[in-house]
């Protein structure tokens, strides 16, 4: 049986999910081996494993960090949120349909069996388990159906760090007032407190530090310091308007911010880039003469088209590419740019048809069936002839006629490990290029490409270097990061590990 610790924090966004990573790669370099798990997971970035599956992409990062391939039992059950009141429910990887709030609160009871189910898998597997929480386990109007945060702890009798967020300020409150919402017997499962996110000079917030440890009677495991130069990648969207800002470098893309978006994690990679400025424009913002603009995917593709004919934005991105700006629309975003988005099924919205963007010369067509692949394509643009990696999570097919100047340009060669020729992966029209392929610009060779072209394009030299992204490395720069502002002796004491193995 796995030892087990479990991450919980104060609220969302407050850095559970880094955490938990940092402690996969820490115990992994010690010699443990090590999974991550989350029981329910609320988020609209997500990863397919290997066999098909959809889990939230911050446990396929973790998986990573542990070195392990990501599986379906590390995230039993994830929530993609499809409007203000519910969501897509996946279970086991699989949609069983879309619930209300209500319906699936109705619905937790039940998910406990598959979650012990899963968490076995795991624990009889590795030799520690790394539990992430969900928000804040003092939501007291959730404590009956809970099934994420200190039933989960319960369950698996898991020792439990608490995380505050010291940057969005307010830290003290907040743990103090989680603890005191907590039942004696949750707060006794609470074994220590990590700040995350610190600024300044630790000697001032020295006095804070011995309060907290005299108020809660917890000790202090580490405070962990805002840090930038480490590549992670973010689960919450809340994390994307950290991103908003203008820098004046040779190429300017603009993403579009949709209110449904989805697996932005796709830009993540150009963002390091030292010739890009990225930028996400909404809630009033304009289109300022990019070089590119990207229309994401959505979880919501209909009721995204709809905001953006609404907004304006619409008519900008249409003015835009008969100017011959680039356009480029990932998975929702591709079947935005077409002519016509048809829904006989009603699997998104009550409207049976609705005219797209235009842009393309195409049709979708929404299909129930959900497509959920790990894919290899074969790419034929301008500028790249060659094979790329990455995955599909999509609902419908797109469908073109090349006799109306739109060509096929991202053919799947493999599916899941299964060969195959399917056409269907994307399709490009002048400056205009759409594809169901997440992950494009994680192929390193594919990113540089692209670029190049729109350098050439603005008149200006290809770049030679490949600004290759090393993960691996990322994951043990934050490993380092971490162990040196923790008491990772003192963590390993609440495992119930004596004495760290050798670290490799």
């Amino acid at each position: 049986m796995a030892k087990r610790i479990m991450i919980q924090g104060t609220g969302s966004g407050v850095g559970k999910s880094i955490i938990v990573a940092a402690l996969c790669r820490i115990f992994t370099q010690d010699g443990f081996s090590v999974a991550p798990f989350k029981s329910q997971n609320m988020a609209l970035n997500s990863y397919v494993t290997r066999d098909g599956y959809e889990i939230g992409r911050a446990q396929a990062f973790q998986a990573f960090a542990a070195r392990k391939e990501p599986t379906v039992e590390m995230n039993p059950i994830l929530l993609k949120p499809s409007s203000d009141t519910g969501a897509q429910v996946i279970v086991r990887g699989k949609p069983i349909g879309n619930m209300s709030a209500r319906e699936y609160h109705e619905y937790k009871p039940k998910a406990l069996g598959l979650i012990k189910e899963c968490f076995t898998k795991l624990d009889r597997e590795n030799d520690i388990v790394v539990i992430e929480g969900a928000g804040s386990p003092a939501e007291v109007n959730l404590r009956e159906n809970d099934i994420v945060n200190m039933t989960i702890a319960r369950l698996f009798n898991a020792p439990v760090l608490l995380v505050g967020d010291i940057d969005r300020g307010g830290v003290f409150a907040w743990l103090v007032g989680t603890l005191e919402l907590l039942e004696p017997e949750e707060r006794e499962l609470v074994k220590g407190i990590i700040i995350n996110r610190f600024r300044g000079d630790i000697g001032i917030l020295s006095p804070g530090l011995e309060f907290l440890e005299r108020r809660l009677n917890k000790p202090v495991i580490g405070v962990i310091p805002y840090f930038k130069g480490i590549m992670i990648q973010e689960e919450d969207s809340l994390s994307v308007e950290k991103a908003r800002g203008v820098e004046t470098n040779a190429i300017r893309i603009e993403i579009v911010y949709l209110p449904h978006i989805s697996n932005f994690t796709d830009f993540d990679a150009l963002d390091v880039e030292p010739d890009v400025s990225l930028r996400y424009v909404g809630m009033g913002d304009e289109i300022t003469d990019p070089d590119l603009i990207i229309i994401p995917g959505s979880k919501s593709t209909i009721s995204d088209l709809l905001y953006l004919k609404q907004s304006g934005y619409a008519a900008q991105i249409r003015r835009y590419a008969m100017n011959g700006c680039m356009i480029l629309g990932i998975c929702g975003g591709y079947q935005m740019l077409c002519d016509t988005i048809i829904d006989p099924g009603g699997v998104e919205s009550s409207q049976r048809e609705v005219r797209g963007l235009g842009l393309l010369p195409a049709e979708t067509v929404f299909e129930r069936h959900k497509l959920t692949h790990q894919v290899r394509v074969k790419v034929d643009l301008d500028f790249y002839r060659g094979e790329i990696a990455g995955y599909e999570i999509h609902m419908g097919r797109t469908y073109f006629s090349q006799n109306k100047g739109v060509r096929s340009a991202f053919t799947i060669i493999e599916r899941s490990g299964q060969t195959v020729i399917d056409r269907g992966g994307g399709a490009v029209c002048g400056n205009v290029i759409g594809t169901y392929i997440h992950g494009l610009f994680d192929n390193d060779g594919f990113r540089r490409a692209f670029l190049n072209h729109i350098r050439t394009r603005k008149g200006l030299a290809p770049l030679n270097r490949r600004n290759d992204i090393d993960w691996d490395k990322e994951y043990d720069k934050l490993a380092e990061l971490v162990r040196n502002n923790i008491d990772v002796t003192k963590i390993y004491e609440i495992v119930g590990i004596a004495k760290a193995a050798q670290t490799v």
